[in-house]
């Protein structure tokens, strides 16, 4: 994904004299890496000054808080060594002082340290433009990192913070990768969420409820997954306004409800939409027949009923259908072709099919009432409405059509592996 030229000369500058990336780099497509336990600098190649003495400073009161330290990284952390030398601490000069060497990021994906806080460590880096910490046992609260006028990316992933959802991350200038996935955060999200000029938003496995925020049509990420959570209510109609950014969305394993919009349809850019195991109702609209570039569609484990649409089964990218556990009552003969494969029906009410619900069990829920008839304007789809233009379909080979393939690589769905920490973007 592009990123504004900015961007590009902002952070090669900061990260001019980085080590060479490691396998755990996250790249996010600005020919910028940052890997963690890399080779460090040669010694002298950072020269001390103030800002890396007080730094050095910094890091030292932070290690003596440090409990656990299963691979031995802060060996490297000598009281009377150059910082820009420690495992997991990278050099650079920032834009605004392009002389003087500091520490632009950390990054300890997979050290396992523990420590009580990150206060008055985090928030203490001025110059920093990345902060890594996937995967170690980093408690209480997240600083106040507003101040941290580079700061772009953002990752305390799989720690045990808690609290409400960190206010502080919404001071960020101009963050493009926030990921707190794997945490103990509860409450609301706070709408300015969304707002962000985020290219990626992971906040899977927390505690979060309430209601989805209808700002949510207005974040530009590609990759947002909202997993493991307990939102409740209906998917804002709002997502309409994210058709020409986002790529994938995971909202399976909430408590949300309501029926599904119409304006889902117009994501024509979307390879993954997961709204698996909630509590949502009605039929697919037919506005699903327009996701021409959508591979893995997962409706699985809802209150879904009506005729599976055809188009949506025509849809030449499709590689996974899962509409398993709902209250289907009839699909079409292109649907069909896909039983087994690309779509799995089980457990719905499809005469003639195996693994179906029994009849007093299909008969107890197509008995109450419905209320997700569609209004008059939602009969059509909105890709075959003159004016739309939508992303081409991009046709799978007909031996793709026999098994079901193998799906690409996915950001999204790599979040709900608790210890993953290498992303491709």
């Amino acid at each position: 994904m592009s990123k504004p030229l900015p961007f590009i000369a902002l952070f090669s500058l900061l990260l001019l004299n980085s080590p060479p990336p490691s396998a755990t780099a996250l790249e996010l497509g600005i020919g910028i890496s940052i890997g963690g336990g890399g080779s460090p600098p040669q010694q002298g190649s950072c020269p001390l000054n103030p800002k890396l003495l007080a730094l050095r400073q910094v890091i030292q009161q932070f290690k003596r808080t440090i409990t656990c330290d299963p691979q031995g990284v802060t060996k490297s952390w000598c009281a009377d060594k150059n910082p820009c030398d420690y495992t997991g601490f990278y050099c650079g000069k920032p834009p605004k002082d392009n002389k003087t060497f500091t520490i632009a990021s950390i990054d300890f994906n997979g050290y396992g340290l523990c420590a009580p806080t990150i206060n008055g460590f985090l928030d203490k880096f001025p110059d920093l433009a990345l902060f890594h910490a996937n995967s170690n046992n980093f408690s209480g609260s997240v600083p106040d990192v507003s101040k941290l006028q580079y700061l772009y990316e953002l990752d305390l992933s799989n720690n045990v913070l808690k609290g409400n959802f960190p206010m502080t991350v919404l001071q960020i200038q101009d963050p493009v990768f926030i990921d707190i996935r794997f945490n103990q955060f509860c409450g609301y999200v706070p709408p300015q969420v969304f707002t962000l000029p985020l290219d990626v938003l992971f906040i899977n496995n927390n505690g979060f409820y309430y209601n989805l925020p209808y700002d949510i049509g207005a974040t530009p990420a590609a990759y947002l997954t909202l997993a493991n959570n307990r939102f409740t209510g209906p998917i804002p109609s709002s997502i309409k306004n994210t058709s020409n950014t986002l790529r994938e969305v995971l909202f399976l394993n909430n408590q949300l409800s309501g029926c599904l919009p119409y304006e889902i349809g117009y994501l024509s850019k979307a390879t993954v939409f997961d709204a698996g195991f909630n509590l949502i109702t009605g039929p697919i609209p037919c506005s699903f027949g327009c996701l021409t570039s959508i591979q893995q569609l997962n409706l699985a484990g809802n209150f879904l009923y009506g005729k599976v649409p055809e188009d949506v089964c025509e849809l030449g990218s499709l590689r996974n259908l899962s509409l398993s556990n709902n209250y289907f009552t009839e699909i079409g003969p292109v649907c069909e072709s896909l039983v087994g494969t690309i779509l799995n029906i089980d457990n719905n009410c499809i005469p003639g099919f195996p693994k179906q619900r029994s009849a007093w069990e299909c008969h107890a829920f197509l008995s109450k009432p419905k209320y997700c008839e569609p209004k008059p304007y939602q009969l059509y789809p909105p890709c075959k409405l003159q004016g739309y233009a939508a992303a081409p379909a991009r046709e799978l080979p007909a031996a793709a059509r026999t098994t079901v393939a193998a799906p690409d690589y996915s950001p999204a769905y790599s979040t709900l592996n608790k210890h993953n920490n290498r992303r491709q973007l």
